[in-house]
């Protein structure tokens, strides 16, 4: 079994200042989506569902699958504000995370509506992880052990997916063809903006971080069709994944 090394003076013990709720809310696994009205939807996967938090627009429920306690928290958008509810899920309690998210592909093949696995996540210097490790670039890669387990999860339930590197920008208007195949070329599928936070977080804190996305755009194709498919266009495969990274968590040790 991989564990994560706890570094004692890093672990933050709250209390949180945005998401308003207790420790007896919130479950130790949890998905993590950018969108509310994503959780919305997932919600329905869980038994009694409760909403433990709506302040700052942060929806954030709690409930049962299949017996086990599980938390679906919005996390917002792009590093500082997912920082901030990853540190705070965190000081309640919560040990598992999962993002479930969209991203825009670098690669042709990447459609709307594919998906894929984030093995690891790149990122410009700066920003949020620079003010944590100002002087260092940090691993940022997916927890191997509930990854791997995801994977398996997806294939039982034959959802094709893609593993692969993803860039996580700070900018999401300064994104063009040309940035995606420059990404490309070296080896990176996708672009979204929460990953690498969440991994960086998820190795200093001592959690298990993973993150599967849902394309809704292709940068190669913006040009020529600007499209971006909203939470409720890709409503139904969102809860076909949901459900395989919930199947998943509940088996896998915090």
């Amino acid at each position: 079994m991989i564990k994560n090394t706890r570094i004692e003076g890093l672990i933050l013990s709250g209390p949180p200042f945005h998401i308003l709720a207790s420790k007896e809310d919130i479950a130790e696994r949890a998905i993590v989506v950018g969108d509310p009205g994503r959780v919305i939807i997932l919600k329905e996967l869980l038994d009694n569902p409760r909403i433990v938090n709506e302040h700052r627009g942060l929806l954030t429920v709690t409930g049962k699958y299949k017996g086990v306690l599980v938390t679906i928290a919005t996390h917002g958008i792009g590093g500082p504000s997912s920082a901030i509810v990853f540190e705070e899920l965190g000081m309640l309690g919560v040990k598992i995370f999962v993002r479930l998210g969209t991203a825009g592909g670098f690669l042709p093949e990447l459609k709307i509506g594919k998906i894929v696995v984030a093995s690891s996540a790149a990122h410009y210097p700066g920003g949020t992880i620079g003010q944590y490790i100002p002087s260092a670039c940090m691993a940022n890669g997916a927890h191997p052990e509930l990854t791997y387990r995801i994977m398996e999860e997806l294939r039982r339930n034959n959802i094709d997916f893609i593993l692969g590197p993803v860039l996580s920008s700070d900018a999401f208007y300064a994104e063009d063809p040309e940035f995606a195949r420059k990404w490309a070329r070296h080896g990176v599928v996708a672009v979204e903006m929460e990953c690498a936070t969440l991994f960086t977080l998820g190795w200093m804190r001592g959690w298990k971080t993973a993150c599967v996305l849902v394309i809704s755009d292709n940068l190669l194709e913006m040009e020529k069709e600007p499209k971006l498919a909203t939470t409720m266009d890709l409503k139904d495969i969102f809860s076909r994944i949901a459900k395989a990274v919930l199947d998943t968590i509940i088996t896998v040790e915090p």
